[in-house]
């Protein structure tokens, strides 16, 4: 008997969103905050759980989480959906959206979860690369990024090109495809690249298509585009507490969007889908403006410590980035020997090595001083096992 006959031929194709299980000491593989929220924090919470009954449900609509998140984004409530984290949105949005054949804009590389969505529900993505930022001198092999080349000597100049948004080629394919969906990550998921609110305006100007942005990491950035949902109705911003917000293991996102468009999403929002314990824990982040902004002020300038300190490094290379995380590019060094390498001595970073663009490329979070001291301590021997002669940058 084939049971799996049953199961939508498009989802039997695809590969599913994982994560392989690996334990190490120092763990910088999930764009987490390092920093946990403060003891006095985490007191208020569990006083607030201790202080109801947890036979009951919890709110069927979490108002006082609502209330809070509107006084924190300074958008209006009624504008705004919260979830069991932004997977969980993206999954509502797309449930109201997407039908069969329905096209979805996705630049990539980005979050693989959009296109994985956008397929189970019978949708077409239509994915459109990102650029190299500046000319490329060469162009590399299919699933290569473009790079500068080595000068005469030997040294590879300090700055990557990295990639960028190509917002023409983004409403070229909306143009073309008709598509009433567009999703674009920024700052971007894995390449630390960014819309600016300009870029994302003539997105939502030209056309009356659904431009979705994804502000998981917008903290680390110093921008965001919720200002635009006024005067924008076709805008939505997603956000999650996972990042910044310290409460990766407690999964709290949220939506915001017009009033009427909210409305329409929370018809595909299971029903008592935010535990209370994980509600409380949100309201109780949300007093902590002050805190908040200091961590993320410390995060940034430690990814740009770490980034600095990595351009010594010979054989690799840093991108730039927006968020609390970066790439680091091996330039001769096979990357996935360069990952078990590090693994080896206890640090765990994001095999990016499969995604368009990134075949040379490893994902490495913005961990504390202490752990970023240990990934670059473990670098080097990771390097010179995976071949690289530390002497040349070349393997």
């Amino acid at each position: 008997m084939d049971t799996l006959r049953h199961v939508k031929p498009a989802v039997r194709a695809l590969a599913p969103y994982t994560l392989a299980l690996r334990e190490a000491p120092v763990k910088i593989n999930q764009n987490e905050n390092p920093w946990d929220l403060p003891k006095a924090v985490k007191r208020r919470v569990l006083a607030r759980a201790l202080a109801r009954p947890w036979s009951r449900y919890p709110d069927f609509d979490p108002r006082e989480l609502l209330l809070a998140l509107a006084r924190f984004s300074g958008w209006r409530a009624d504008g705004i959906l919260a979830g069991n984290g932004s997977n969980e949105m993206i999954e509502a949005l797309l449930l109201v959206t997407v039908s069969p054949g329905t096209k979805v804009v996705i630049p990539e590389p980005t979050f693989t979860l959009y296109a994985l969505m956008t397929t189970i529900l019978g949708g077409e993505p239509v994915r459109v690369p990102l650029s190299s930022r500046g000319a490329p001198s060469r162009t590399g092999d299919e699933g290569s990024a473009v790079f500068a080349p080595a000068g005469p000597s030997g040294h590879v100049p300090p700055e990557p090109l990295g990639v960028t948004y190509d917002v023409e080629a983004i409403l070229k394919a909306r143009e073309e495809s008709h598509a009433p969906v567009t999703i674009v990550c920024s700052p971007n998921n894995p390449t630390g690249s960014s819309l600016s609110p300009a870029e994302v305006e003539r997105l939502c100007e030209q056309g009356d298509g659904l431009v979705v942005i994804d502000e998981a990491y917008h903290e680390f950035s110093g921008q965001t585009v919720v200002p635009l949902l006024e005067r924008h109705p076709n805008l939505v911003v997603l956000r999650t507490f996972s990042k910044a917000m310290a409460l990766a293991g407690l999964r709290v996102g949220y939506l915001l969007a017009s009033p009427e468009l909210v409305r329409e999403v929370n018809k595909a929002r299971l029903p008592y889908n935010l535990n209370f314990f994980s509600q409380a824990a949100a309201i109780e982040a949300l007093q902590e403006k002050d805190a908040l902004a200091k961590s993320v002020r410390r995060l940034v300038a430690a990814r740009e410590r770490l980034r600095e300190r990595l351009a010594d490094v010979p054989g690799v290379r840093a991108w730039p980035s927006d968020a609390n995380f970066f790439l680091l590019e091996c330039l001769g060094a096979d990357p996935r020997a360069v990952f078990a390498g590090l693994l080896r001595r206890g640090v765990l970073v994001r095999d990016v090595t499969s995604y368009p663009m990134l075949s040379r490329c490893l994902r490495v979070s913005v961990g504390s001083e202490k752990e970023n001291d240990a990934f670059l301590h473990a670098l080097g021997t990771a390097l010179t096992e995976a071949g690289m002669d530390a002497t040349s940058g070349r393997a």
